[in-house]
């Protein structure tokens, strides 16, 4: 059923200042009647009578003797205008006002915060339950055009993991024919060329598809000992001959632990393949946890800093490009943290050697939903 009214802020304001505004002088007339001066009803006295002292004069009041002491006093000093009670009418008036706009804007700004919270858990939950499509005309259509988005992100996303699926299933099977075939070949280096080939593509599908199917994994919140998981991955580099050290300690944080556990396995992963050793210092300070991760290669150019956080971005100048990668690490570390609610920054160290820090809270959750 159509509204008469439309229920719009426009009207809720208006309505609202109405509702203040006839309150206010209720209350105000009130106390005037209860608290105001009252004024006699008995009638006047009457008036001297008047004569006349000389022709064309002005006429006076006639006084008899004794009349002058029964004179009216002078009028009271009104310089006093305004009295106590209509001190206290302008109190009750202005907490009644203040009184009505709070009331007024947290309902107003209640649908407003739901719809912030929703945007803000978007990006880390796209299961999250609907918004309730409350409020006034403007918010429930923001409400409503919100999960319709969020619907058609969640089809999006679902007909990405088909296509993911699919797309490693059709390109893994040429290459194993490939494979087969080359292995037939009576020219071993020929044989060999091919097989190197064939390593690559599939190091770079590989590398590829994680990349995108970790973009579109959720994970739950749960709290996490990092200094736990730093020792552990220390652990597993030192048995496979690599020089690694951990110092420092740090309490437990809430956070993602698969994509902090894939984003300290890249940094630490291209800490030992371009500088041979990795050095890594765990800092807790305030309501964030610092961790770096320092090697001891040539480092990066400072005009390269920032590009090398794209995909498929190689750095063949300064890094060996026979033992590297694809160009994913970074850009999955450096997402990976966002997803976190923190940040990867990286700078050359002054002794030699890059510098990864990742900067995380210790309350990520709730920072991703307090705006």
């Amino acid at each position: 059923m159509k509204r008469l009214i439309p229920d719009t802020v426009f009207t809720r304001l208006f309505g609202l200042v109405v509702a203040a505004l006839l309150t206010t002088h209720l209350v105000m007339t009130s106390l005037l009647l209860f608290f105001g001066p009252h004024f006699s009803r008995d009638e006047p006295p009457p008036r001297p009578p008047l004569e006349r002292t000389a022709p064309g004069a002005s006429l006076r009041p006639t006084l008899a003797p004794g009349d002058a002491a029964r004179q009216p006093p002078p009028p009271p000093d009104n310089r006093n205008r305004f009295p106590a009670p209509f001190w206290l009418a302008q109190l009750v008036t202005l907490a009644i006002i203040g009184l009505l706009a709070w009331y007024g804007a947290r309902r107003l700004a209640r649908p407003i915060q739901q719809l912030t919270q929703a945007a803000a858990r978007l990006g880390d939950n796209l299961e999250a339950p609907p918004i309730e499509e409350s409020g006034p005309q403007e918010t429930r259509q923001a409400a409503r055009l919100f999960n319709r988005m969020q619907d058609k992100l969640r089809q999006q996303m679902a007909e990405r993991s088909r296509f993911l699926a699919a797309v490693s299933h059709d390109l893994r099977t040429p290459l194993t024919r490939i494979r087969l075939r080359s292995a037939q070949l009576d020219d071993t280096a020929l044989q060999a060329r091919l097989g190197k080939d064939i390593d690559d593509m599939t190091a770079m599908l590989d590398a590829t598809l994680a990349y995108l199917r970790d973009e579109s994994q959720q994970e739950s919140w749960q709290m996490l000992d990092i200094t736990a998981l730093l020792q552990v991955l220390a652990e597993d580099a030192q048995e496979q001959g690599h020089h690694v050290s951990v110092d420092g300690h740090a309490d437990s944080l809430l956070t993602l632990p698969g994509s902090l556990r894939r984003c300290l396995d890249n940094l630490l992963e291209n800490a030992l393949r371009y500088g041979e050793r990795a050095d890594i210092h765990l800092q807790q300070t305030g309501d964030t946890v610092g961790i770096e991760i320092r090697d001891h290669g040539p480092g990066i150019p400072e005009n390269r800093m920032s590009s090398v956080f794209e995909p498929f971005v190689r750095l063949e100048e300064s890094r060996n490009r026979h033992t590297g990668g694809v160009g994913l690490g970074l850009a999955i570390a450096r997402d990976a943290a966002r997803r976190m609610g923190g940040t990867l920054t990286l700078h050359n160290a002054p002794q030699g050697g890059l510098i990864a820090r990742l900067t995380l809270p210790r309350d990520a959750h709730g920072a991703l939903y307090q705006l």
